[in-house]
């Protein structure tokens, strides 16, 4: 990593250097003394370019590392520390009795700054210390974490965020400087922002345009790690914003980012005007108009331009004001009205404005006609229809057209429309394109799958064909307004849906539903009705069945609303409360029913499965099931596995009609649940026999030992977990159905297998944990776990064990694993003993070593047997010398330093932490017990470099056990 890093610009620097750069205390031993009032840059070199790029700048009027010493440490802190990077926060210059904005980093010649890469990057606050693998610096500031894993450890990127998680708990204070974390095992690479370490913000980097690599470290090192890429990232592409009066920090994808720069490079050509950005729904396209906006804004070559930001609905302008200010951009107006609209232009008025089109109407032409006027145009499929479309262009006839659209193009002339009207300027009719293939690949969103719901349930395909399908105003319909205008002319249509028995049947439906199918997989859930008066309808219903707060109604009230639609009523701040309780797992509610509000522009990720009881299709039918399409990955690291919805009206059985996009682009959107069960099927038949076939019961220790001998290779097992996870998650979906009826006996040895053989090569296994909900209930209800637990076996350890072992007629593999645990079961039992860990810890690097092939099965088992050997002997010599565990563990560790007379100091050690008993808790107390211990070595030796190097390995341990 360090190699690649430095063949392009980055410079090495060893950790001796680094620590000295960051004034580490060389004359202190313990790691934590050392770094005790170090920097977290390497100060000299920082000083030396703020003093470079800012002659006006005197330490004596500001005390810059004061301020960022006391920053907080929190998200808050690390978003003001990224504004002091970017050059937006200021130093006062006492001469001219003014401020100045501070420059740390030169953005526009990167030639200027200074870059250099370290590794073991140590910190500790006081509490807690930690020690990253590579750290990354600009002109002396950390900005770039890297955590890098051994390739042949299960879960190694799991195991890296996990890391970069504690680092995040611990030592927060590390993490203000540093912006960006990637994670690397040699074959994937991961990265992301500080202060969001929530999976779904992970991403996959991509060092080549088809992104089908794996491996080639070399190649994704010099790509993510490019000096100009970097400085972008941190000048451009990390944002901070509010959500649920919660500040969120993000990095934009790599998607995202060529966008964006084919967005302003467009706008800046004279030759050129206009351009579509094809992104599918969930792939981040508010984040891409948001920069795109402010990148634009912020280009000399723009000339003070006017930017006008076309958003679809009137609740999503608000939001796109706060995120434009929390951007730092101040010049946003608001031009909610016509009249305001038409005054801004009239004025010419230098800015962002956020609106919405239909402002546009009846707007006088060539009201203002400069070239640098640039419009974004959010969903741009159905934003500048019609006449509004025709008074935008001639309103302001030089302005620059950007068009965002999150569908597929339709079959429809309305969609083509849209094509034709921002792709002129492009041989494939985009700018940029992101499908929704692309983004399922990615992780960015999942994939959909629909079932339909029992066929009496489902409005007559006459019905359905007259009033809705067959409709050509329906064709491309691509806003639920204009939805709903189509369906109150279907009176037949909204009668069938709302007859009370139906109402009644549905809602039995769903609450079984979601109780069997939804809930005890910790998700949540929408019921869509096809009007206001259905979700009030749906509500007393399924609070018949479901406890009443399980459920909530969302929706538009109205002055003239019956009072049965008015008991439903919410004012802005039960709204904003339900909204945000919904999105939480774990919290009530868990069903929302819905006609038109949320079914647009509203992210939750718990949200998995979606009850579609309204007529929909093309557009606004895409936009609505993209609610459950976001991903999402709970505490214990289980992930959704798709979105799911549950189809009242037989849309979905008419697919070509209902989604009018080319067939390629249909067969990505949402796929029938039975390819699920056809999926099952054929991994049952194809791919499990080969593990069903190799142990029959009764599971005898002679058929559960071949299977682990199977095993041994970390290949085969890491394959055949892979299988299982993902014939378990099919389980979890599917299940119950009829359909498994023929599988569950074979399901059942398959889930033995993959415990026994998990409990073999894993240090713990916990059924609540290892395996998915519904197959827990199978373990337990079904299984012998305390069979299965005795598949490998942790002996007593005593004289006789080796030779029990020897005797054993069980596989050499079998002996090696059974050895380990042994030891493992020994050291757990005697927790207190130093001397054990240490023990415990060798064990565990054979089996490493011996799975790895590194080592021969005799070696293994000849280098176990030592051990425990080792471990016997050294417990007959500390009962024979009467000490104590602690006391013991000082005796052994400087009988291996070389001291004869390690007993007799090994006794004064003690003596020392009885006068010090609360050392871990008092620093005072610390360096009091490490400054009697080093005295009470030096009194046996002259070698200081020797006696400080002691100390420090004892602490260490010591620490390590104690954390």
């Amino acid at each position: 990593m360090i190699d690649y890093a430095s063949q392009i610009g980055w410079q090495p620097l060893s950790q001796a250097e680094t620590e000295n750069l960051r004034h580490f205390d060389t004359s202190a031993t313990l790691p934590s003394e050392r770094a005790k009032n170090s920097y977290l840059f390497l100060k000299d070199i920082l000083l030396q370019k703020v003093i470079e790029f800012n002659p006006k700048y005197t330490e004596k009027d500001n005390d810059f590392l004061s301020k960022l010493k006391n920053l907080r440490s929190d998200i808050q802190g690390n978003k003001d520390f990224l504004q002091f990077l970017r050059g937006e926060k200021t130093f006062f210059c006492s001469e001219e009795n003014r401020e100045y904005n501070l420059k740390l980093i030169d953005f526009d010649d990167h030639t200027n700054n200074i870059y250099h890469i370290s590794e073991e990057y140590y910190f500790h606050n006081g509490r807690f210390g930690n020690r990253e693998d590579i750290v990354f610096f600009i002109n002396g500031i950390p900005v770039i974490v890297i955590e890098c894993k051994n390739s042949t450890k299960d879960e190694a990127l799991a195991i890296g965020l996990d890391q970069i998680r504690r680092y995040h708990k611990e030592t927060p204070e590390m993490l203000i400087p540093q912006q960006i974390f990637t994670i690397t095992e040699a074959i994937g690479f991961l990265y992301g922002v500080t202060w969001n370490t929530n999976h779904k913000n992970l991403f996959n980097w991509k060092s080549t345009e088809d992104g089908e690599e794996i491996g080639n470290l070399e190649s994704k090192v010099k790509t993510f790690f490019d000096i100009k890429r970097v400085l972008a990232f941190l000048k451009k592409y990390i944002v901070f914003v509010e959500k649920d009066e919660e500040l969120n920090k993000y990095i934009l994808r790599q998607h995202q980012v060529e966008a964006v720069e084919k967005v302003v490079t467009r706008a800046l050509d004279n030759q050129k005007s206009r351009g579509l950005v094809w992104h599918t729904q969930g792939s981040g396209k508010t984040f891409t108009i948001i920069k795109s906006a402010e990148l634009l804004f912020k280009q000399p070559e723009a000339d003070k331009p006017t930017i006008i930001l076309l958003i679809d609905r009137n609740e999503l302008e608000d939001q796109m004001i706060r995120n434009l200010r929390s951007l730092g951009i101040q010049n946003v107006a608001h031009a909610n009205s016509i009249a305001a609209m038409r005054d801004l232009l009239k004025e010419d008025y230098r800015g962002l404005i956020v609106s919405m089109i239909h402002k546009f109407n009846d707007m006088p032409p060539n009201i203002n006609t400069r070239k640098n006027i640039y419009v974004l145009v959010d969903e741009a499929h159905r934003t500048t229809s019609g006449d509004l479309g025709n008074y935008l262009m001639a309103a302001i006839p030089n302005a620059t057209l950007i068009g965002f659209t999150g569908t597929p193009i339709d079959k429809t002339a309305y969609g083509r429309g849209t094509f034709k009207t921002f792709g002129i300027d492009d041989p494939k009719g985009y700018l940029h394109k992101y499908s929704i293939s692309d983004s399922i690949n990615d992780g960015t969103t999942l994939p959909l799958y629909y079932s339909l719901a029992p066929n009496e349930l489902r409005v007559p395909e006459d019905i359905l064909e007259k009033e809705f399908l067959k409709l050509a105003e329906a064709e491309g319909v691509s806003d639920i307004e204009e939805l709903n205008k189509i369906l109150e002319k279907a009176v037949q249509t909204r009668h069938f849906l709302k007859g009370k028995r139906r109402i009644k049947k549905i809602a039995e439906f769903v609450a079984k539903h979601y109780q069997t199918y939804v809930e005890n997989l910790g998700y949540k859930a929408f019921l869509v009705g096809v009007d206001r008066e259905a979700c009030a309808l749906y509500k007393k219903a399924l609070d018949k069945y479901l406890p009443t707060e399980y459920s909530q109604v969302v929706y538009t009230a109205a002055h003239n609303d019956n009072e049965e639609l008015k008991q439903y009523h919410l004012n802005k701040e039960e709204e904003k409360t339900i909204r945000k309780n919904f999105s939480k797992s774990g919290t009530l509610p868990k069903i929302l029913i819905v006609t038109e509000k949320l079914l647009t522009g509203y992210d939750a990720p718990v949200l998995y499965a979606m009850y579609l009881d309204k007529p929909m299709r093309d557009h606004a039918l895409l936009q609505a099931i993209a609610r459950v399409n976001r991903p999402y990955e709970d505490e214990e690291g289980k992930k959704k596995p798709f979105g799911l919805v549950i189809d009242f009206i037989g849309i979905f059985d008419k697919l070509e009609k209902a989604l009018a996009f080319d067939s390629d682009d249909v067969k990505s959107v949402i796929k029938d649940l039975v390819l699920l069960k056809d999926l099952f099927k054929k991994d049952f038949e194809n791919i499990a026999p080969k593990y069903l076939g190799l142990i029959k019961p009764p599971y005898t220790d002679k058929e559960v030992d071949k299977l682990i001998e199977h095993f041994k290779s970390k290949s085969k097992r890491k394959e055949f977990f892979k299988f299982y996870k993902e014939v378990e998650m099919l389980y979890e979906i599917i299940s119950p159905d009829a359909f498994l009826r023929p599988y569950i006996e074979n399901y059942k040895l398959l889930t033995q297998i993959y415990y026994i053989v998990r409990n073999a090569y894993a240090k713990h296994i916990y059924v609540d944990k290892e395996f998915q909900r519904k197959t827990i209930d199978l373990v337990k209800e079904n299984v012998d776990i305390e069979n299965l637990e005795m598949t490998t076996d942790a002996y007593e350890l005593d004289a006789n064990t080796i030779e029990l072992i020897k005797k054993g007629k069980k596989p050499d593999n079998v002996k090696v694993i059974n050895l380990v645990k042994t030891l493992g079961k020994y050291a757990e039992k005697h927790s207190g003993d130093l001397v054990l860990i240490s023990l415990k810890e060798k064990a565990q690097e054979i089996q490493e070593n011996y799975e790895n092939r590194i080592i021969t099965t005799q070696t293994a088992l000849e280098q176990l047997e030592a051990l425990i050997k080792e471990a016997l002997g050294q417990e007959d010599e500390k009962k024979s010398k009467g000490f104590d565990d602690l006391t013991f563990f000082f005796s052994v560790k400087l009988t291996e330093y070389g001291f004869k007379n390690s007993d007799s100091i090994a006794k004064s050690f003690k003596e020392s932490f009885k006068k010090h008993p609360h050392w871990q808790q008092s620093e005072a107390d610390t360096r009091e017990l490490r400054q009697e211990m080093y005295l009470t070595i030096l009194s046996v030796t002259d070698d200081i470099e020797k006696a400080k190097k002691i100390i420090d390995d004892l602490f260490n341990i010591l620490l390590k056990a104690n954390e």
